[in-house]
């Protein structure tokens, strides 16, 4: 089965060949650990994790790696502001991102690599582009020479003097040339720092990815995703610090998701559109914003409105309810349907339909229709008067077996008497008395899970159905 993937890098679509057969590397960048994240992060989230998901349905082994930045300017602003160190900081929203991102259906990344755990790494690689002639430093900062790496600009496809200078650092007298970027920034008085061959100080923003790729995935990967918005500069930096080191491909293929837009504008604070993860899976099913997600091919922009969302609800409905009209049909169908062959062939039909969609670039919105397909036949198979549980049963694992490629649950789960959650709630009452707090997470987790949002308040507990 031939999968093919476009690849930002030669911006056509590509067959996708693993270095080794069977298994899959993919490096995604995650998310710098100042602060909740919004709506527009949790969509790489969901988006590489359903390609982790189709390639493990096809039988790869994927070693997913999704990195933590938990030290940069962002996290020293915010410890600042805050009067909190910046590991604490960084511990209590990489803890929240993964509780974010697990309610819509995200699995945990096979590493989850931290900058300031690969410190040794990061600086040993800073150190061996210095010897290479590829960096140099400066009054303590280090910095790529971008001109000595001949082919900078091919992923952004820019010329190199048109690119733009820069990203989260300022174009100084420091550099030898305004395209160098840093690698090693000179600790300022009271920051976070680490010792160096250059003295205190921390590491730049983009040498993290290339240094935990390999350490974590080897000297070429095949699969580096995220964000369109990273793209130029950190991936194009990427490539420049790897390849210059590794002298060798740093990834063969590249992937981007496109934007969010909140009601057609861009999502700011300033606006007042600025969507919190959280938030939203508060407001809504985690699985109907999955969903959504999916509902729109991952390398276009999509909007984000009530609409929208409300339409999505309605389509993820139609598919549950054909799922629960095949069970309680087979509990008294007859067994009498001379047409059966056509119908298991029919469904056989759609799972193909499926299949090739998503091989065409991971094509999930067309994925999802194939989905209103197979719900549209089988209502209609239910109105017959002659039925045959064995169709039933096909067009129900069916059902089953290709939204779970999408990460998306169909089943009804048994909903879970208010009795039962204010138990649920004692036990965890009684779990933080007794300092057991891994149980008290766990049991927040599990109603968390079934769609229960707990409040703690100093009038004590509350909770609400998500």
């Amino acid at each position: 089965m031939t999968i093919k993937l476009y690849n930002t890098l030669t911006r056509q679509k590509e067959k996708f060949q693993p270095l080794k057969a069977g298994e899959v590397k993919m490096y995604v960048c995650g998310p710098t650990v100042y602060n909740y994240i919004h709506i527009g992060n949790a969509r790489p989230a969901i988006v590489f994790d359903t390609v982790r998901r189709y390639f493990e349905y096809q039988g790869y082994k994927v070693h997913y790696v999704l990195n933590f930045t938990d030290v940069d300017d962002k996290l020293i602003k915010a410890a600042n502001e805050l009067g909190e160190e910046v590991p604490a900081i960084a511990e209590r929203f990489i803890k929240a991102y993964k509780e974010d991102v697990g309610v819509f259906g995200v699995k945990e990344a096979v590493d989850h690599p931290r900058v300031t755990e690969n410190m040794d790494e990061i600086i040993a690689f800073i150190d061996a582009l210095v010897e290479k002639g590829h960096a140099y430093e400066s009054a303590g900062d280090v910095y790529f020479r971008t001109r000595s790496f001949e082919t900078y600009g091919k992923l952004s496809q820019q010329p190199i003097d048109e690119l733009r200078s820069g990203a989260r650092i300022e174009v100084g007298d420091k550099k030898e040339d305004p395209l160098d970027f840093a690698l090693w920034k000179n600790a300022k008085g009271g920051e976070i720092s680490w010792q160096s061959p250059w003295g205190k100080g921390r590491p730049g923003w983009h040498i993290e990815c290339s240094a935990m790729a390999k350490k974590y995935l080897g000297d070429t990967i095949d699969i580096h995703a995220g964000g369109q918005d990273l793209t130029f500069p950190h991936h194009e930096n990427e490539i420049a610090q790897s390849e210059a080191l590794n002298e060798t491909t740093f990834a063969n293929y590249w992937m981007h998701n496109g934007y969010i837009t909140i009601d057609n504008e861009k999502m700011s604070k300033s606006l007042g559109n600025y969507v919190l993860a959280h938030d939203i899976s508060k407001a809504h099913d985690p699985q109907v914003v999955r969903f959504f997600m999916l509902s729109v091919h991952y390398r276009n922009p999509i909007n984000f409105n009530e609409e929208l969302l409300n339409s999505a609800k309605n389509g993820l409905d139609r598919v549950r309810n054909a799922y629960q009209n095949l069970s309680h049909r087979m509990e008294s169908t007859m067994n009498m349907d001379d047409h059966e062959q056509q119908w298991l062939e029919k469904a056989e039909h759609h799972k193909q339909r499926f299949i090739d969609e998503m091989n065409d670039d991971f094509n999930t919105a067309n994925a999802i229709s194939v989905l209103f397909d197979i719900t549209k036949d089988a209502n209609i198979y239910l109105q017959s008067d002659h039925t045959s549980s064995k169709v039933m049963e096909a067009f129900q694992q069916l059902l089953q077996e290709l939204t779970s490629i999408l990460g998306i649950g169909i089943t009804q789960e048994e909903e879970l008497l208010d009795e039962e959650i204010e138990a649920l709630i004692q036990q965890r009452i009684d779990a933080r008395k007794n300092r057991d707090f891994q149980k008290a997470d766990e049991i927040r987790d599990d109603l968390k899970e079934r769609n229960i949002i707990l409040e703690d308040t100093p009038q004590g507990t509350r909770w609400k159905r998500g």
